[in-house]
């Protein structure tokens, strides 16, 4: 697909990326291209997606990637995991800012998620922003305070964390990677 060279790309430009395996994501109009992710990483996603959805309100929907979130016309972003209100889903995505958004940090990931995407979902009031490191393994939490994240935690391998937002889950990141 030809795009054009140094346009701002929006959500219609993303629309008509290919079906090729990779992850494609909009964020400030630039276009973001991601390979698939490895074992452990998916490993992961499916424990978080498993716990978080066996904790969850009612009200509330717990996704895995790939699906997108829809932060504004020029940012549409595909998170790991995210826990929403069912009122914010459309039948095709997320709109506005979930309560918790969490990304599996990977190779290709790694300095977009700690850098540009914690700086995009923090500007979109996204309350809680869980980062997971599957090579330590461990996890961090940030949430929001004042609309800027503040770290809230950091737990690396047997150790728990207990939240309590968006609802009550205790997540060891060691656990994460049991497969």
């Amino acid at each position: 697909m030809a795009l054009p060279w140094g346009a701002v790309l929006t959500e219609d430009d993303l629309a008509k990326m290919p079906e090729d395996g990779h992850r494609y994501e909009l964020l400030e109009g630039t276009l973001l291209v991601s390979p698939a992710p490895s074992i452990a990483h998916q490993t992961c996603v499916t424990s978080l997606v498993v716990l978080l959805h066996g904790a969850r309100l009612p009200a509330h929907t717990v996704l895995p990637a790939p699906l997108d979130l829809r932060l504004s016309r020029l940012t549409v972003l595909e998170p790991d995991v995210l826990v929403a209100r069912k009122a914010d889903l459309t039948p095709a995505r997320v709109e506005g800012p979930p309560l918790l958004v969490v990304e599996v940090l990977s190779p290709s990931t790694r300095h977009i998620d700690l850098g540009a995407k914690r700086l995009a979902y923090e500007a979109a009031g996204v309350p809680a922003y869980w980062l997971v490191d599957p090579d330590l393994p461990n996890l961090t939490v940030l949430e929001l305070d004042a609309g800027r994240y503040v770290e809230r935690a950091t737990v690396a391998g047997d150790e728990p964390f207990h939240a309590t937002f968006p609802f009550d889950v205790t997540v060891v990141p060691a656990r994460l990677l049991d497969d």
